[in-house]
């Protein structure tokens, strides 16, 4: 566990910036990725570069976040967040109540709505306005006068890359069992806040990481794949371009196990897709029963919720394993590296590495 841990703590930290759309967070955290393959002994997985480029549009905040209402300064991330998909705006003005949570100020085009809690995420577009989520706690009366300076920025096409490589299989090579994480998370929301994606999911890629090297220093008789998505959180963006361009034919792929929030465990983990493909989800509770492992390994069906989705689409037998209990951060500053329990990470990493085991000695019919 000490090389999750300094993988979550390097990923998490300030120089990759949430690992997002500014100050080359996305792309330091690829190269990054790459030169642990590389020193794990994992190679690429096309020619001689880990990296498979694509772009997409996504809407950035890149530099001031400043808000000021009733004269207290609020702070990003803490206080508020803005709106994914709002404009950039400098100015001040007076709000109008609409309900009992929104205020407007329908001259500038400023929306304030009051929330429990701040959740971030990512747009692909911008609005012809901005709008503003406020804590509720954070401030003491209904929102009146305020001064606001938002500088925001659509990139057209942001370059991002998947991370890609494979340990060849010792007897079946051309069968391929496949594990992936996505790497990406919200980046910064402004030049002074970032959202460090601890769970989310620099607790996927650790794990990832972590098999690279066991599968390095233990090939299997199928060849394991691993790949690190980016785009994940702007809309399943870099699995559905590996999938429309792969880099191995999908019919080769004997199974796929996505891993994304995998930094708890407390009340065990759910498996997407279980219901979809029973035999390898039997297989699975059956090597968790045998060594006593997890606590609980919950069912759910079918969802468009992380990367494994895409694949499953194509016909590609696939699940997406999540940990349960635990912290509930989530899309906010506090996923921090500090406060992940990794509760249940070495029984997880070993229920992988059985389960695996499983499908290559062929316990379930291809």
């Amino acid at each position: 566990m000490p090389y999750a841990r300094q993988v979550i703590d390097t990923l998490t930290s300030s120089h990759f910036w949430g690992r997002g759309y500014t100050k080359d967070g996305m792309k330091k955290a690829a190269d990054y990725i790459a030169a642990q393959l590389t020193e794990a002994g994992v190679k690429p997985l096309k020619d001689k570069d880990f990296l498979q480029k694509f772009s997409y549009p996504v809407n950035t905040f890149p530099g001031k976040m400043e808000l000021t209402i009733n004269d207290k300064q609020l702070v990003p991330g803490r206080d508020y967040i803005v709106g994914p998909q709002s404009n950039g705006k400098i100015g001040k003005g007076t709000f109008e109540k609409s309900d009992s949570l929104q205020y407007i100020d329908q001259r500038q085009r400023v929306i304030v709505k009051l929330e429990d809690k701040l959740t971030w995420s990512i747009s692909n577009d911008v609005a012809d306005y901005t709008l503003i989520i406020i804590k509720k706690r954070s401030l003491t009366n209904e929102p009146k006068e305020y001064e606001i300076k938002v500088e925001q920025k659509l990139e057209t096409s942001f370059k991002a890359f998947n991370v890609c490589g494979i340990v060849k299989g010792t007897t079946r090579p051309d069968s391929v069992v496949v594990f992936t994480a996505h790497y990406d998370h919200l980046g910064g929301m402004g030049d002074a806040t970032f959202f460090p994606g601890a769970n989310d999911n620099a607790s996927g890629i650790s794990l990832l990481l972590n098999l690279a090297k066991y599968y390095a220093a233990n090939p299997q008789p199928y060849s394991i794949v691993f790949l690190a998505f980016a785009g994940e959180e702007a809309g399943l963006i870099g699995s559905k371009y590996f999938v429309e361009n792969p880099l191995i034919p999908l019919k080769s792929i004997r199974f796929l196990l996505n891993v994304d929030l995998v930094g708890t465990g407390d009340e065990g983990i759910t498996v997407v897709n279980a219901s979809e493909f029973a035999n390898e989800f039997a297989l699975l509770n059956k090597i968790n029963n045998e060594h006593k492992l997890l606590t609980a390994i919950n069912a759910r069906g079918k969802a468009a919720n992380s990367d494994h989705y895409w694949f499953t689409e194509k016909g590609v037998p696939a699940f997406f394993i999540y940990t349960l209990g635990g912290i509930k951060a989530y899309h906010d500053i506090d996923d921090k590296a500090a406060t992940l329990p990794l509760t249940e990470y070495k029984d997880l990493f070993q229920l992988i590495v059985k389960f695996n085991e499983a499908l290559c000695a062929g316990r379930i019919s291809d």
